[in-house]
């Protein structure tokens, strides 16, 4: 079975104060990952920026699903880390942008499945709108989101501002891979959960 990895490039062009951002999303090496826009600004969280805590459990009670959360930041080569193949039922948190229940979009990644089988994200295409998402930081401390949405995208058409760009209020966004595969064996799709931290 091919390794299947979350692919979302960005790249941050500042000029006159305003940054522009493009993206590629897609499924395919693990070298082939994002380069996110700029943390957003902080105006308001349920947990005050400067006193969160990096988070270190994910739980889907709908889904059943319950990980442990690894660091995921970037390459060398400016490309976004992800899960390496042989911890596939473990989802990572991209360290670059906002912590989960911090102002802006929180990101966490998993596999949908790798060469070793079925991982974390495998059922993730099954949430349902209201779903309810916890995730507990390195302090014992739970934020709850509430699934707004999700979207089956092409690689090709990523909306990286939609899910990269900045926020008023804290925002998680789940990432995997989707669809059918190409000619080389890679998935064409990403999958992006969508979900509101619950009032």
């Amino acid at each position: 079975m091919p390794l299947p990895t979350t692919l979302l490039r960005a790249r941050l062009l500042a000029a006159a104060g305003l940054v522009a951002v493009a993206a590629l999303a897609g499924c395919s090496a693990p070298q082939d990952d994002p380069r996110p826009p700029a943390k957003p600004t902080a105006t308001h969280a349920v947990v005050p920026d400067h006193e969160a805590a990096d988070p270190a459990h994910l739980a889907i009670p709908s889904l059943g699903v319950q990980s442990a959360l690894m660091r995921l930041g970037l390459n060398a080569d400016g490309t976004v880390e992800v899960p390496p193949p042989e911890k596939g039922m473990t989802a990572g948190w991209y360290t670059g942008l906002a912590k989960p229940g911090e102002t802006g979009p929180a990101v966490i990644i998993g596999h949908n499945d790798t060469r070793y089988g079925r991982a974390v994200f495998h059922d993730l295409k099954k949430i349902a709108k209201g779903a309810d998402i916890a995730v507990r930081d390195a302090r014992g401390r739970t934020v709850h989101f509430t699934v707004t949405a999700k979207q089956t995208v092409s690689k090709k058409a990523f909306p990286t501002q939609k899910v990269y760009g900045a926020t008023d209020a804290p925002v998680l966004r789940l990432v995997t891979c989707d669809g059918g595969y190409d000619a080389e064996g890679h998935p064409v799709d990403n999958l992006i959960v969508y979900a509101e931290v619950t009032r």
